[in-house]
């Protein structure tokens, strides 16, 4: 069967194709004051239920990769749809690094002392129980150890290179 569609390399197929799946945005967050840093990541998945554990992807360039290789603790904070400013803050959009992106919002702690967005839609304070590297990222596996959810209603999703609100 012929396709009228262009040929394109691998790669740029496999970008092109994956930009059509919609995924949560959540921002990842690891140290203490005034070290923090974080960013912003679409890539999770629950990986077990018993013992609760998640899997989120991260680029080996990050600010995270320091303290994750050291075995830092850490919190994924899944963004409500109006937290399109933290999403491109923490992504590096606005140009801050590090602590600088903790500068708006409300931060608290859970468990693990790692910080959390006090009004992010849910938040997974997690210890790190495994990284590993392969091509480009890391594959983290956090143990969930303690969770906080919002009344808030919609999650903030990245499809199609923008960020966009779930209507119902």
């Amino acid at each position: 069967m012929q396709s009228d569609s262009p040929l394109v390399t691998v790669s740029e197929g496999y970008r092109a194709a994956m930009r059509h799946l919609a995924g949560a945005v959540s921002v990842f967050t690891t140290g203490t004051a005034p070290a923090r840093t974080g960013l912003t990541a679409s890539s999770l998945t629950s990986f077990a239920v018993d013992p609760p554990t998640l899997l989120i992807c991260i680029n080996k360039a990050s600010s995270v990769r320091d303290g994750l290789l050291a075995g830092a603790p850490f919190v994924v904070n899944v963004l409500a749809d109006g937290q399109r400013e933290v999403a491109e803050r923490f992504a590096g959009m606005k140009g801050l690094h590090g602590e600088e992106r903790f500068a708006d919002g409300r931060w608290g702690q859970l468990v693990t002392g790692a910080p959390v967005l006090e009004d992010a839609l849910a938040s997974f304070d997690c210890e790190l129980e495994e990284v590993i590297e392969r091509h480009s990222h890391m594959i983290v596996l956090g143990r969930v150890v303690a969770t906080r959810l919002s009344e808030q209603a919609r999650p903030l999703l990245y499809w199609a290179r923008g960020f966009r609100k779930l209507e119902l």
